[in-house]
């Protein structure tokens, strides 16, 4: 059965506009409130990567966490239930921050039939393993952000 497709929200930005400098590096660096709508009947939770994938290097992982209540979704300035390994082997969200030109910032739910008994260090790749054979649904929200200061 194909995962169906979930709608993920922010009161902080609409899809694919520019993500406000209050949720980046310029500003306070808060994660933004996040909402999970469309969700498929036996979703018990969500979890969620939010990546960048326009760096020099390649994709740059800012966030990874799982077991969020999906009726409650992810509440600005906070921690989610569960919290894995960013791009910087450091806990938690870390906020968009491009050295130059506009980024785009992929924040990918993914709805799940259970939570995850997950524990160590999880990076992204453990975390899509592991949330597999949960698989119900997923979708993703796109924000832009590009420095107002290119010089910080």
């Amino acid at each position: 059965m194909a995962a169906k497709n979930i709608s993920v929200q922010s009161t902080a930005f609409e899809a694919e506009e520019n993500i406000p400098m209050k949720y980046t590096c310029e500003g306070e660096g808060i994660n933004p409130s996040l909402q999970f709508r469309n969700l498929p009947e036996g979703t018990k939770s969500i979890a969620l990567i939010a990546e960048d994938p326009d760096t020099a290097r390649g994709l740059f992982v800012h966030w990874v966490a799982w077991n969020i209540d999906p009726q409650k979704g992810i509440a600005e300035n906070s921690k989610a239930p569960a919290e894995g390994k960013n791009g910087r082997g450091t806990t938690g969200y870390i906020p968009p921050c491009p050295p130059t030109g506009s980024h785009r910032y992929y924040f990918r739910a993914y709805a799940l039939d259970a939570t995850l008994n997950l524990s160590g260090d999880v990076d992204k790749q453990k975390l899509l393993d592991a949330l597999q054979p949960h698989l119900l649904g997923e979708g993703f929200l796109m924000g832009r952000y590009e420095k107002q200061n290119q010089s910080a």
